[in-house]
């Protein structure tokens, strides 16, 4: 599944950059925008063997640039630290666990726009690198002497399992819009990352031998203003 992924993600930025390059203006300026951005994020993990999982919110908070070369066409660079994990779902139990990971993350996007002068539509897309920087647990029983659990299906040594990977890449893209107001503009988006690296390890001695891959949405506001036009 992975490998699709990869391939359809290929494909569809060498599609991208076929029709820009036909669309080319000589007379445009070139721009370079700076800003900050913050948001939401609703994390999950795909997890196989599979653990039931609660949507719950995290935060994202960083900095972003952004330079438009050709008319239509652009790229962004940002640096993230993201709130991700997974918050199990206890159906018939009393119980609450959530593995909080955040981490530092790099996306490399296009950025494709139309729309008129003050106001855009957009679609980011392009592979991002995370790295882990730290963890946290929460859960209300002990996760070294565990109680009994009405699911047959509960994984036990995933409450304590460690980290093995704190390198994370995968691929993210986004919808928006942005609101320009002379040399500065108000951007409100909201962006899915698909995570191609594995959280634990993946061999079949492993608990999660199938995948244990970040997933989940990001829903943010920017502020950037031109540093050049």
């Amino acid at each position: 599944m992975k490998k699709h992924f990869i391939i359809a993600f290929c494909v569809a930025i060498l599609c991208c950059m076929s029709s820009i390059a036909q669309v080319r203006d000589p007379n445009f300026k070139k721009e370079l925008l700076v800003g900050a951005k913050a948001g939401v994020s609703i994390p999950n993990v795909l997890f196989s063997p599979a653990i039931e999982q609660n949507a719950w919110v995290g935060y994202t908070a960083g900095v972003a640039l952004r330079y438009t070369e050709e008319k239509l066409f652009g790229l962004v660079v940002e640096a993230n630290i993201t709130q991700r994990g997974w918050d199990e779902m206890f159906k018939s139990d009393p119980y609450q666990y959530r593995r909080t990971l955040t981490y530092v993350e790099i996306p490399f996007m296009t950025h494709i726009y139309f729309g008129s002068d003050k106001v855009h539509g957009f679609v980011n897309l392009g592979p991002q690198l995370g790295i882990l920087i730290g963890e946290e647990k929460q859960a209300n029983f002990d996760t070294h002497n565990l109680p009994p659990f009405s699911n047959p299906n509960t994984i036990p040594d995933s409450y304590e399992l460690p980290v093995k990977n704190i390198l994370d890449y995968g691929i993210t893209g986004g919808l928006g819009v942005e609101l320009r107001m002379n040399r500065s503009i108000v951007v409100l988006e909201g962006r899915y990352y698909f995570g191609l690296g594995d959280i634990f390890g993946n061999s079949k001695a492993d608990v999660f031998y199938g995948s244990s891959a970040n997933h989940g949405f990001l829903v943010s506001v920017s502020y950037m203003f031109s540093v050049w036009k």
